[in-house]
């Protein structure tokens, strides 16, 4: 039996935790692969050690940052911030696995909604958050750099 092993890895090899300062250059490696605009060092170092409202998970797949998520809690409302994942890790679930523990974490740290904003033009994210339960409540006409619209979505965390 030649058999070869897909190299895909269950859910349950992913390992979910809070990311703190000593995560920052495997952020900042996805950030640069994931956005045209990434944001700066000196933004995630703010992020990570004095914003009190942000909350970041980082999935670790083979001891490797394979995609980061995080979001700010403002009174019951959490604002997903950012959400990347490795090319390398795209198409294993690792988006999902992460915006299900985002989902958690703000639910339990008390928060009753979430909302994001999304590129029009990202199809594939869009689906991801429908999945997840976001609905389409408006857009941003020209939210981004380049022009482009965002979607606003929201969840509501008590009745999904």
């Amino acid at each position: 039996m030649s058999g070869h092993k897909s190299p895909e890895k269950n859910k349950e090899d992913f390992l979910i935790r809070r990311l703190a300062a000593e995560d920052l250059e495997d952020i900042l490696e996805i950030e640069q692969l994931s956005f045209d605009r990434p944001w700066s060092r000196e933004s995630y170092k703010r992020e990570l050690e004095e914003n009190p409202l942000a909350y970041y998970l980082g999935c670790f797949l083979d001891d490797r940052l394979a995609g980061y998520a995080g979001f700010w809690l403002i009174l019951d409302e959490g604002h997903i911030a950012n959400v990347a994942v490795h090319p390398h890790y795209r198409g294993r679930g690792v988006g999902d696995f992460l915006l299900r523990n985002l989902i958690s974490l703000c639910f339990v740290s008390g928060g009753r909604w979430m909302t994001l904003e999304v590129r029009v033009s990202n199809l594939s994210a869009q689906n991801l958050y429908q999945k997840l339960g976001f609905v389409d409540l408006g857009k941003r006409p020209g939210y981004y750099e380049n022009g482009e619209d965002a979607l606003i979505m929201w969840k509501d965390l008590l009745n999904s």
